[in-house]
């Protein structure tokens, strides 16, 4: 019993310490469980040891730990459990406390994953044991394909209680077993008001907890300057309406990141617990004015109700009744509506019942193949009760932009129109560290044992300066990640989108555990950690096709005017047009939000360049976007890649997958195909800018990445610090910022921080002498990574002004009370020597001096 002591004492401790900030201690890990079912073999258990609160003795507690305190799938605890279930089951092991049939009920409730092996192997025991496991598999989705196969030969053989368990799956029992939405419901309005961001659900600073739901909740809107009291006035709520469940309101809610632990957050305070998975919940209603897509993607894969329509009537503390089926919500005082919505996409109400967007797809998919095994085996099955998608053919003729005939041609069509639901291949998935443990999580409870696509996992936000908690996840996750048969990058390695882009074709369609995983060739819909890792175990991507916006130049660049200017021309124009506003709630507006960003007009500039722009379509609340290009140049860049993977990449990662892009690179290229837009395609709408009508450098200000001024607006503000890096800068920027340094040194109030994106691009600036001559100047060098762009190891000081290359400047993100202006390595460099932002003049007499002259010199990319 020295085991169950010392287990004792380590949870009692643990519970204690996470009762105080009053969370549930962590799910048991495998030494716990292991620990438990040793102690679950012994007949003489002191019943006064180990009570639990509910609990009326010590076996009573272990047995409620085993049942409900084991995080399901394929996690290391889950395996020491079933296989301890199983063993009970054949008898290899015998338990006073738990007998055979007890243990299929606990197998029964762990899922899928570690628990379906030996439920199938139940089925050949005796007819008792195999009716209840029968019974359970019966309601469980999360069946391997082998599993399924397995259990099809069975009732080929006869079996009746596997013929009964196809019969079940064709017909839907499983999504049947479960309530519907209620059609009303009362709920109790919680609100916030303005913009919040997921940086706000989800502090950067508090990155390290993201995977431990109930404690990252704690931190839920502790940055956001109107909501800091957001969790006190919850409670508040929650005391004043007991057991009435929380509608949560907002204007503009989860732009920014596309972190998944922004969602979990929220629904961890407004949502359910679910049965037999813990510190995890689900469900909920969100109603707002905007929803940012990979937010609103993100709480449907939590099972939650999102609803976009007019949200500014429904202040915090009211009473109201949501009506479903009318599409109301009223005041349960007055009985006034005070909005109406539409559930959009209507699959909503069906993921919702199901527990989440993945579990429904998964569901629908086992549903299908089961009734095509049962039409064939002469098996009655009955109508399912959910809606199984269908394949729909193109009509004649009809014209595709390039984003839809992307998505089209992963999904073996000829284009998919915008509401068309579509479930494209995913070619690539990255994944990166702060939300890697996310996705991992989300993996294992999706019982993935391999990948089914091409995986990159990145350690760009801890690698600058991580702690012993950082050092340990990099070190897991990078086992993990090699387990199941992906692609690790090592700290240092750099940036995930500068380096995973060079994994592309121009046919390629994938996503991304970071809102900035947005393709230059090809196209990308970054997303939550469920959906990576819905992506990764399954190969393809769920996707209800957006609208699209074409972005079209025309014109000529005009002297001194860089790619950043013309990034940020983008919202200049929209707003200029009245087709963005920076106004919050119901009168904000924002012609990208939801949309896929199509951009033309520069087809001849380098993909890397081209990057920058697809990358601040996340900024723009886009769902994603593609970039015309000459083909010259994707050929260049594909034949560049290949050079990297084989010379470089490949001597330090292990990963099969690399050969495979490395084929099918050389594949494409021995006979290359290009997309474009068909004529006649058509847009939600259109943006012409006019390259001649740019004429001096543009900036974002604090703290709004559409906030767009011109140099003549911003100049003269004095500059504390600068930072030049992030996904947004490649080689070409260190080199105009170390010329514009040359002679000179940083204004001796500025820190200047300097942040390579990637190993291969630190090495040839070392080589060119480019950070020799930063340091000189007086910059700092720092690991390559996301650094200050993240916020989460590395900080300017409080109250400081910036100049930034980074994707964006929200409220704090960058350090507290920073004021953040958005621009190009060229203005950030003269400010750094000036000390402050320059005029006009004074950035087109150092333009002139030092990059014109260079500018073919500069803008050569990274050689292999």
């Amino acid at each position: 019993m020295a085991s169950l002591e010392s287990f004792v004492a380590e949870y009692l401790k643990a519970e204690q310490e996470r009762e105080s900030d009053g969370i549930p201690p962590l799910p048991l890990n495998e030494e716990q469980v292991a620990a438990v079912c040793e102690a679950l073999l012994e007949d003489d258990i002191d019943p006064g040891a180990f009570v639990l609160q509910g609990q009326k003795d010590t076996v009573e507690s272990l047995v409620y730990l085993l049942g409900e305190r084991v995080s399901p799938g394929v996690t290391d605890a889950s395996y020491v459990k079933a296989d301890w279930l199983g063993d009970i089951l054949k008898g290899k092991k015998n338990s006073p406390h738990i007998s055979r049939l007890e243990a299929i009920q606990m197998l029964g409730h762990m899922g899928g994953g570690a628990n379906i092996p030996h439920l199938v192997d139940a089925l050949e025991i005796d007819e008792e044991t195999a009716d209840l496991s029968a019974q359970f598999l019966s309601l469980l989705i999360l069946i391997s394909p082998l599993k399924v196969t397995e259990i099809s030969d069975l009732a080929k053989k006869g079996n009746e209680f596997a013929t009964r368990i196809l019969a079940s799956w064709a017909s839907g029992k499983w999504f049947d077993a479960i309530e519907p939405l209620p059609e009303k419901v009362t709920c109790v309005v919680a609100r916030t008001s303005g913009e919040i961001n997921t940086d706000f659900f989800s502090p950067a600073q508090e990155a390290g907890t993201r995977d431990d739901i109930p404690l990252h909740a704690l931190s839920m809107l502790s940055t956001s300057p109107g909501d800091k009291d957001f969790l006190t006035r919850l409670e508040s709520l929650k005391r004043k309406n007991p057991d009435i469940p929380i509608l949560f309101a907002g204007d503009v809610v989860g732009t920014g990141s596309s972190r998944k632990s922004a969602s979990n957050s929220l629904i961890w305070w407004i949502g359910q617990d679910i049965p037999y998975t813990p510190n995890k919940r689900r469900g909920g209603v969100v109603m707002a004015s905007k929803i940012a897509p990979i937010f609103f993607n993100t709480l449907r894969g939590c099972g939650a109700v999102p609803v976009r329509c007019a949200a500014g009537k429904l202040t915090e503390g009211l009473l109201v009744e949501i009506d479903f089926p009318s599409g109301k919500v009223t005041d349960k005082d007055t009985g006034k509506v005070l909005t109406e919505f539409s559930i959009d996409p209507p699959s909503i109400s069906e993921e919702a019942r199901a527990g989440g967007r993945n579990l429904l797809i998964i569901g629908r998919k086992l549903t299908s193949r089961a009734r095509e095994i049962c039409s064939k085996l002469g098996i009655d099955a009955d109508d399912p009760p959910m809606t199984l998608p269908e394949r729909k053919e193109a009509q004649k003729g009809q014209p595709y932009s390039l984003a839809q005939k992307l998505v089209g041609t992963a999904a073996g069509l000829a284009g998919v129109l915008p509401g068309e639901y579509a479930e494209p291949q995913a070619h690539l998935v990255f994944s990166q560290d702060t939300t890697g443990k996310m996705t991992r999580q989300e993996l294992e409870e999706l019982a993935c044992t391999h990948f089914a696509t091409v995986f990159i996992q990145s350690f760009c936000h801890t690698a600058a300066g991580p702690r012993s908690k950082d050092a340990e996840m990099q070190f897991t996750l990078t086992d993990f990640v090699n387990r199941l048969g992906g692609i690790a990058l090592r700290p240092g390695d750099g940036i995930i989108h500068t380096n995973g882009n060079r994994f592309l074709l121009p046919y390629f369609v994938g996503t991304g555990g970071d809102s900035h995983t947005r393709f230059p060739i090809g196209i990308s819909f970054p997303a939550g950690s469920d959906l990576v890792a819905f992506a990764a175990s399954q190969g393809y991507l769920p996707l209800d096709m957006p609208e699209s916006v074409l972005v079209r130049f025309s014109g000529e660049i005009q002297e001194g005017i860089t790619t950043r200017d013309l990034v940020n021309a983008i919202p200049w124009v929209a707003i200029q047009e009245g087709k963005l506003n920076l106004k919050k709630g119901d009168e904000k507006v924002n012609v990208f939000a939801d949309r896929i960003l199509e951009i033309e007009g520069l087809g001849d500039i380098s993909v890397e360049d081209a990057y920058k722009f697809t990358d601040t379509s996340a900024e723009r609340s886009a769902a994603a976007c593609t970039f015309a290009h000459s083909p010259d140049r994707i050929i260049e860049y594909v034949k560049n890649n290949i050079k990297f993977l084989e010379e470089n990449f490949i001597k330090r990662n292990r990963s099969k997958q690399i050969k495979v892009i490395i084929n099918l690179m050389k594949k494409w290229l021995k006979s290359p195909t290009f997309m474009e837009a068909d004529a006649g395609a058509s847009y939600a709408d259109v943006i012409e800018i006019d390259l001649n009508t740019i004429t001096e450098p543009l900036l974002a200000a604090p703290n709004d990445p559409d906030k767009i001024v011109t140099l003549s607006e911003a100049a003269g503000t004095d500059i504390d610090e600068i930072f030049v890096g992030s996904c947004m800068v490649d080689i070409t920027d260190f080199r105009a910022a170390s010329l514009i340094m040359s002679d000179k040194r940083v204004s001796e109030n500025v820190r200047f921080w300097a942040v390579p994106p990637d190993r291969e691009s630190n090495i040839e600036l070392t080589n060119e002498g480019v950070h020799q001559k930063l340091m000189f100047a007086g910059a700092n060098i720092h690991v390559p990574g996301c650094s200050l762009c993240m916020g989460n190891q590395g900080q300017v000081a409080t109250g400081s002004t910036v100049v930034s290359t980074s994707t964006r400047n929200f409220e704090n993100r960058m350090g507290t009370g920073a004021q953040v202006y958005l621009g190009s390595s060229v203005v950030a460099a003269i400010s750094g020597v000036l000390g402050k932002i320059p005029t006009v003049n004074e950035y087109q007499t150092l333009y002139n001096k030092r990059i014109k002259p260079n500018e073919t010199k500069i803008n050569k990319p990274l050689e292999f």
